[in-house]
């Protein structure tokens, strides 16, 4: 047990799976009390029972809906110290064939949602003694590649949106970063890692020549948290293995790779 976040409230969206489950769990190790929100309400206090926090049911993109749990979090804990949002999901889509069915549900959740977090948690904390807000991007919000507009772009949105609220918000004592991840395997990504000749490919544009895994992000967020960052804001601080260096793997990368190596098909 550490003692990095004693005595903090930390309420982590989508903290029941994925990076919000390792996140979660590492926060109630150092200290924290971890506010576990997410849409399954039922997940959600199943694992804050299991590290001594608290579940409840969210939705980002229910503006009361997040209005009001931030507002029961302030009133049973007395403040929160950090915000961390990892609710979303991925859908590939060109721009080609994209169409308001498609767009308008991502951006709903990756970049209004996002926005609402900011402002729950932000307002919150300016009446407090300040805190650490959180958000998540994505390398495919750094690298361009085919097939990403929708998810990518609302990252990037977000990425912009970290920057202008951290102008907004340090007067208050208020810290706002995102963390842009790797493709890493959780719930959401597990599908694309059954597709070998991807992940082989990926890993040749990385180079550390690795996947990540969800404690990677979670250490992250652990030094964003905690008062070891008390100077940083506005930052997106990529968690890649330097893979931002690179390129995301293109259709000719996967072409060259299969002829390579044809025990990955």
């Amino acid at each position: 047990m550490g003692s990095r976040l004693e005595g903090k409230v930390a309420l982590v969206v989508g903290g029941a799976s994925g990076f919000g489950l390792a996140t979660s769990q590492l926060f109630a190790a150092e200290g924290a009390h971890v506010v576990v929100a997410g849409r399954r309400e039922e997940l959600a206090k199943e694992v804050a029972q299991s590290i001594g926090g608290t579940g409840v049911a969210c939705d980002i993109t229910n503006y009361d809906q997040l209005n009001t749990v931030t507002d029961q979090t302030v009133a049973d804990h007395g403040k929160i110290d950090v915000g961390i949002n990892y609710a979303g999901y991925e859908h590939s889509m060109t721009i080609r064939d994209i169409t308001p069915e498609m767009l308008e549900p991502m951006v709903e959740v990756q970049f209004n949602g996002a926005v609402y977090f900011i402002r729950a948690m932000g307002n919150a904390m300016a009446a407090g003694d300040g805190g650490s807000i959180i958000s998540t991007s994505s390398l495919t919000a750094q690298n361009p590649s085919g097939g990403h507009v929708a998810y990518a772009g609302a990252k990037k949105g977000i990425e912009y949106v970290t920057q202008i609220a951290a102008v907004e918000y340090g007067v208050d004592n208020i810290r706002v970063n995102a963390i842009a991840a790797h493709l890493i395997e959780t719930p959401m990504t597990e599908k694309i890692f059954e597709r070998k000749l991807l992940i082989e490919a990926v890993k040749n544009q990385t180079p550390m020549g690795r996947m990540g895994h969800v404690d990677d992000i979670a250490n992250c967020a652990l030094f964003l948290a905690s008062d070891e960052s008390g100077y940083i804001s506005g930052e997106v601080i990529r968690v890649d293995g330097a893979a931002h260096t690179q390129k995301l793997p293109s259709a000719l990368d996967y072409e060259l790779l299969a002829k390579a190596r044809p025990d990955l098909l």
